[in-house]
């Protein structure tokens, strides 16, 4: 688990200051090593750092001012194989082919039993190794072997490409920049901002799908010719001319046509979930379960006692989180396992708030609790933290699945949209229903966030006019059932959201989340089981109730759904440091020409609905992460 950054300059050798500076700005996601390795002319030399361990300062020169045209920078935040045998940038035995690696495979071992039986040798017990040879063996098909969480980048020397890789759900961030002068990448957009290549500027084609969705979706971003490299895709640069092409090593795979039972849905998903859980439990530093109190942490929680007897479990509160606190830890006591609750008081949250809003690198609408949980991780020396997430888009575990059957019979009178005149509040919201024609714009009303006649009544016209306000870009199949929905949440609520949030949260504190729910084999099954077992439209994440039906107390079972999130909007209304934090930063905004003022102060001064208070929320963190990226 680490950060990776690199740049290949295509006309001109440039200053390793770039990639000096572009790893320093990722220094959290690896504070153990750092690494360098520089070429120039199909020769390539590696480098340490000034925050390399003090073995690989004495088997590398130190990297001062130097010029090359390919220059990979890593951080390495050690936890598989803690030895500077896991060092990288590594090299292969000639030399020639060079990878810098971001996540882990959980399948490493079985690839280096099958490597092993082919003829290769391996010198350490990192899965890094395992990649480059398989790399080695099986070229670009190698992608598609490995189980787990991971964005690389691959120089080989002999074929003259340079690879990008990402996994299957995007659960590790690679963002890239591509001009006429070269390519830029790294893990977090910090550090390509630090390239004399990469200028920031707004692209208002992500920012608008982020006010319309909670989050930019991929491949855009809130950075002008900044994108996000797609789940499970390869861009490949060929190092003779520079021509760029890209490919998926992996789709969702169709549904199976063949009837099964809900008891043997049941009974391999519980086995494949074990599995799963087994091999991410492996680790060389101490590894905790993160149990929100609902179904799906602490059934990775109970399921994690059958391989570690001593596993730690914690569970995060924060107000109003009352109910899932108690349930955490019934079922802690009902496992016997090791439990700890780190109450997040008011005074927490309100801590660091700006620095924390500032580190995601878009606009966002919530307080982000997990960032205290990596906090609270890292302060008890967890390095390696299991978590819940995947389950509720596996699953249908989100309750506006449950209206998906009653939007597909509504949607037939989307007619009467045009012939509704009125403008007052519920009106734009009745007619904002009936403009949903296809199942995007049924995932699009789901999150709660603006609705696109607010976004163009906020955003002034000289930059609204600009905007690709036609999304159809992003829509996927529009299969006309669950499967068509299930689509969008797996991409944009998934892999655009939940995911990439989850990694900036827990790098900024040098934490690895994993998700067992998100293994490969789990995610290839889930998705090709018939619908009618899938979902019932009645109830949320039927098929994983029933699976851990034999393993959870009652009250777990029957918990209702409550996303794990801080009550904004409740502690807007009774904190009036927020209040004052808020109207300070819609001030500032309101004088750079880019919103429509008088809505800002409508939407500020008459929040009557449940979460009017979302849009006010992503104009401040808008204000703010302009602030950060624009201005200093």
């Amino acid at each position: 688990m680490c950060g990776i950054s690199g740049y290949y300059s295509f006309h001109k050798s440039i200053s390793s200051t770039n990639i000096l500076e572009m790893n320093q700005a990722i220094r959290h996601r690896g504070p153990d090593d750092e690494g360098f390795w520089l070429c120039n002319a199909n020769q390539g030399v590696a480098f340490s750092g000034n925050d390399s361990t003090q073995k690989i300062k004495e088997q590398f020169p130190l990297l001062s001012e130097k010029n090359s045209a390919i220059a990979l920078g890593f951080r390495r935040l050690s936890i598989i194989d803690l030895s500077e045998k896991g060092h990288q940038p590594m090299l292969s035995e000639n030399e020639q082919i060079i990878i810098t690696f971001n996540g882990e495979i959980y399948n490493f071992k079985k690839l280096r039993k099958e490597l092993e039986s082919l003829g290769h040798s391996f010198h350490s017990s990192s899965d890094t190794e395992v990649i480059l040879t398989a790399y080695q063996e099986w070229g670009n098909s190698a992608f598609a072997k490995l189980d787990g969480m991971f964005a690389i980048c691959i120089v080989d020397l002999i074929s003259q490409k340079l690879i990008l890789a990402r996994d299957r759900v995007g659960m590790k961030p690679l963002f890239y920049h591509h001009s006429k002068d070269g390519l830029v990448w790294g893990s977090e957009i910090k550090a390509l901002l630090k390239n004399e290549l990469v200028k920031p500027e707004i692209n208002w084609n992500g920012v608008y799908t982020n006010f319309l969705f909670q989050t930019t979706l991929a491949p855009q971003t809130c950075f002008q010719h900044i994108f996000s490299l797609e789940p499970a895709s390869l861009m490949t640069v060929d190092l003779k001319d520079h021509k760029i092409t890209k490919e998926k090593f992996w789709e969702l795979p169709s549904l199976l046509s063949k009837d099964i039972s809900e008891e043997e849905a049941v009974r391999t998903i519980d086995a494949l979930l074990s599995e799963s859980i087994s091999e991410q439990l492996y680790a060389d530093v101490p590894v905790a379960v993160m149990m929100s109190g609902g179904i799906d942490s602490t059934l990775i929680a109970s399921k994690s006692m059958f391989f570690n007897a001593d596993i730690n479990t914690y569970t995060i509160s924060y107000p109003f989180s009352e109910e899932e606190v108690k349930n955490a830890s019934v079922a802690a006591r009902h496992f016997d396992v090791s439990h700890e609750i780190k109450k997040v008081s008011d005074e927490e949250a309100l801590e660091n708030l700006k620095e924390n809003i500032q580190h995601f690198e878009e606009p966002y609408s919530s307080f982000e609790v997990l960032i205290n949980a990596a906090k609270y991780a890292h302060d008890k020396d967890f390095k390696v933290v299991l978590s819940g997430n995947g389950a509720d888009e596996l699953f249908a575990g989100y309750s506006h699945t449950l209206k998906l059957k009653r939007w597909l019979l509504m949607r037939n009178f989307n007619f009467i949209s045009p012939f509704i005149f009125t403008k007052d509040k519920f009106s734009q919201r009745v007619k904002n229903y009936f403009s949903q024609d296809y199942m995007f714009d049924f995932f699009r009303q789901s999150q709660s966030s603006m609705m696109p006649v607010e976004a163009k009544s906020l955003i002034n016209p000289h930059i609204y006019n600009k905007i690709e306000t036609n999304l159809s870009k992003y829509h996927l199949s529009e299969t006309k059932n669950y499967s068509g929905y299930f689509e969008y949440d797996m991409k944009y609520s998934l892999s655009s959201h939940h995911v990439f949030r989850d990694d900036m949260s827990a790098m900024k504190y040098s934490v690895e989340f994993r998700y067992p729910y998100l293994s490969n084999s789990l995610i290839d099954y889930v998705s090709a089981l018939p619908e009618n077992i899938r979902f019932n439209g009645t109830q949320n994440k039927p098929l994983l109730r029933k699976t851990a039906e034999k393993y959870l107390p009652e009250s777990v079972l029957n918990m209702p759904k409550k996303g794990f999130s801080f009550p904004v909007g409740y502690f807007i209304k009774n904190e009036k440091r927020l209040r004052d934090f808020i109207t300070d930063n819609l001030e500032s905004l309101k004088k750079r020409n880019f919103f429509n003022t008088a809505v800002i102060d409508e939407w500020w001064n008459h929040q009557e609905h449940e979460y009017d208070w979302v849009k006010i929320w992503q104009l401040v963190t808008f204000e703010l992460w302009y602030q950060k990226y624009f201005e200093e």
